[in-house]
C-alpha cells in the first residue's frame, strides 16, 4: 500500500477500535534517529516531545537495540516467584545512582507512586497524604488521589483518601496542613505537566526537616526528572536532599513499559504485602541497564546540563513580547506564554518541529538527550516564528 492509503487504513482502525482517551495528531511516526522522528510519508522533525520524557538515548540506539534483541532471544518474561538475572543487576545499579536501599519493578509512573503511597501507609499505619497544588502524580485510582488538575480528578470523585493540597514552595503550608493521619508527603522537584515550576534546595530541605519532625515518609516523584533530565541523575542531586521514597518510570526502560520506585534502609514491603505479574522482567531490565549505561558512555547527563543551558540562552534572546517566563533545569524546559498556547504544536510541527503544551500556556520542551546545538537553534527559530493568535 502507498504511504497515504497507509495513514488512511490506521487513521479509520484507531478511530473504529481504540478508546479516544489521547486526542490524537494527524501524525503517523515510522522511524527515527537520535532526536528525530519520521513520519509515513519521509518527513523528519526535531522530537522535543520524546514520548513524554521517556526516549532519552534517542531513536535508533544501538546499545539499547541489541540489549532487547539478545534478552528476547533467551528469556523474555519469567515470574516473580523466580530470580533473574537482569533483574538483581538492575536493581543494584538503581540503589547505587539513587542513593536508597531497595528497590520495588513496576509498570509505569502512576503504579510506581501507587505502590510508594502504599509503602508509606504500611510504615506509618497512617492513611492520608498532603499533595501540592498543580501536582501530577497518575491517573490510576490511587496516584489520582495526589493530583491536582481538577479535569483529572472530577470525574471521579468522590476518590479513595485524596489528598491535602498546598501551594508547592511553601514548607510552613505543608506543616500547618499535618493531622494525626498524615502518612506523608508527596512532591515533584519540578512539576511538569503543572508548568515546569521549579523549586529550591531551601524548600526540599525544610519539608525534608518536617518530615523528620514528624515522623512522615517523604516520597520524590521523579518519574519524569529522572535518568538525566535536569543534568544529574536525579534532580534530587542537585539539592543534597534523600527522600524517603523515589519513583521513576518513562526514561529507565528506553520506551519498554518499566517503572521503580527506591525506598531507603528499613522502609521495604515483605512477602506478600505488594506485588505484579510484569514489574522487573528481563526484557525490560536489560533494556534499562542498556539506557543507563548509554547515558554514562555517551556522557548524556553532561550533555543535558550543556543543551540545557544553551536552550535557555537562545530562547532568552528570542524576539517575543509574549513571553512571561523561561524556567527549568537541563532539559526540562518551560516557557510560560501571557496566553494559551495549545495552537503552537501544530504550527511548529508544520515546520518540522515536536513540542508539547502543558498548563494551557506553557510551551514544555523534553527533547531526547541527545540533542546537539544546531537543532536547538532550529528549534528557538520555529518556536520564535510562530505567530500568536
Amino acid at each position: 500500500m502507498d504511504p497515504e492509503s497507509v495513514y488512511k487504513s490506521v487513521v479509520e482502525k484507531d478511530n473504529k477500535y481504540v478508546m479516544p482517551t489521547y486526542g490524537r495528531k494527524p501524525l503517523l511516526f515510522t522511524g527515527g534517529k537520535d532526536s528525530t522522528l519520521t513520519d509515513i510519508f519521509g518527513k523528519e522533525y526535531i522530537d522535543c516531545v520524546a514520548g513524554i520524557a521517556v526516549n532519552a538515548t534517542g531513536y535508533s540506539n544501538q546499545k539499547l537495540i541489541r540489549a532487547i534483541q539478545e534478552q528476547a532471544a533467551c528469556l523474555i518474561h519469567v515470574s516473580n516467584y523466580y530470580y533473574n538475572i537482569p533483574q538483581a543487576n538492575l536493581a543494584e545499579k538503581l540503589v547505587s545512582i539513587t542513593g536508597l536501599s531497595k528497590v520495588f519493578f513496576c509498570n509505569s509512573g502512576a503504579e510506581a507512586n501507587d505502590g510508594a503511597m502504599k509503602l508509606a501507609k504500611l510504615h506509618t499505619k497512617k492513611n492520608s497524604f498532603i499533595s501540592t497544588n498543580n501536582a501530577f502524580h497518575g491517573r490510576t485510582i490511587g496516584a489520582l488521589g495526589a493530583t491536582a488538575n481538577i479535569k483529572y480528578r472530577d470525574p471521579f470523585v468522590p476518590l479513595v483518601k485524596p489528598a491535602t493540597f498546598v501551594e508547592y514552595g511553601n514548607a510552613p503550608a505543608i506543616e500547618k496542613s499535618i493531622t494525626s493521619d498524615t502518612a506523608g508527603v508527596i512532591l515533584e522537584p519540578i512539576q511538569g505537566e503543572g508548568g515546569v515550576h521549579v523549586s529550591n534546595k531551601e524548600y526540599l530541605q525544610e519539608v525534608r526537616e518536617i518530615c523528620d519532625k514528624k515522623d512522615l515518609v517523604l516520597i520524590f516523584d521523579e518519574v519524569q526528572t529522572g535518568f538525566g533530565r535536569t543534568g544529574k541523575w536525579f534532580c534530587k542531586d542537585h539539592y543534597g536532599v534523600l527522600p524517603d521514597i523515589l519513583t521513576m518510570a518513562k526514561a529507565i526502560g528506553g520506551g519498554l513499559p518499566l517503572g521503580a520506585f527506591a525506598a531507603r534502609e528499613g522502609l521495604s514491603f515483605e512477602k506478600g504485602e505488594h506485588g505484579t505479574t510484569f514489574g522487573g522482567s528481563p526484557l525490560v531490565c536489560a533494556a534499562s541497564l542498556a539506557v543507563i549505561e548509554t547515558i554514562e558512555e555517551q556522557k548524556l547527563i553532561q550533555n543535558a546540563d550543556q543543551m540545557g543551558r544553551y536552550f535557555v540562552e537562545k530562547l532568552s534572546k528570542m524576539k517575543r513580547d509574549d513571553v512571561v517566563n523561561i524556567r527549568g533545569m537541563g532539559l526540562m524546559i518551560g516557557i510560560e506564554l501571557n496566553h494559551e498556547c495549545g495552537y503552537f504544536m501544530d504550527a511548529a510541527a508544520e515546520q518540522g518541529v515536536l513540542l508539547n503544551v502543558t498548563a494551557g500556556n506553557v510551551i514544555r520542551l523534553l527533547p531526547p538527550l541527545t540533542i546537539q546545538k544546531e537543532e536547538v537553534d532550529r528549534v528557538v527559530a520555529v518556536i520564535e516564528s510562530i505567530q500568536k493568535k
